[in-house]
């Protein structure tokens, strides 16, 4: 089900996320984590990197589950809520389409830690396709 070449630069690219896996209305993204992932002088993942994950896979879920006519698609809310850190692995990001309406698309992510299949994070955005 895949419409998108996902490689072209950009934040994830620079973040180093790439896509696991995808089917209709779902996507899911990783992140082998990084130094570089960190905030400033701690050990611990920065809130950034993990919203960036969480916004990117439900940006490629929503390019996926566009109308025909679209031309593309522009954020108007996002909300998370961190819930948890990790230190080294990989985050694993499944996101989910909540309502595919034709001027909307709400959708629904939940970030993991892949090694211990704890949560990081819930994610849900809503986006407003273009015409």
């Amino acid at each position: 089900m895949v419409k998108e070449d996902y490689s072209g630069g950009g934040l994830p690219d620079l973040l180093g996320i790439s896509v696991a896996d995808t089917g209709e209305n779902w996507i899911e993204l990783a992140l082998d984590i990084r130094h570089d992932h960190f905030r400033p002088g701690v050990a611990g993942l920065h809130a950034g990197t993990v919203v960036s994950l969480a916004d990117t896979a439900c940006g490629f879920g929503c390019r996926n589950a566009l109308p025909e006519t679209a031309t593309g698609f522009i954020t108007l809310e996002l909300k998370s809520n961190l819930i948890g850190t990790a230190t080294t692995g990989q985050l694993v990001c499944r996101a989910t389409a909540i309502h595919l309406g034709r001027t909307t698309q709400v959708w629904s992510a939940f970030v993991r830690h892949q090694e211990t299949n704890r949560s990081v994070a819930t994610f849900s955005c809503t986006q407003l396709v273009l015409y």
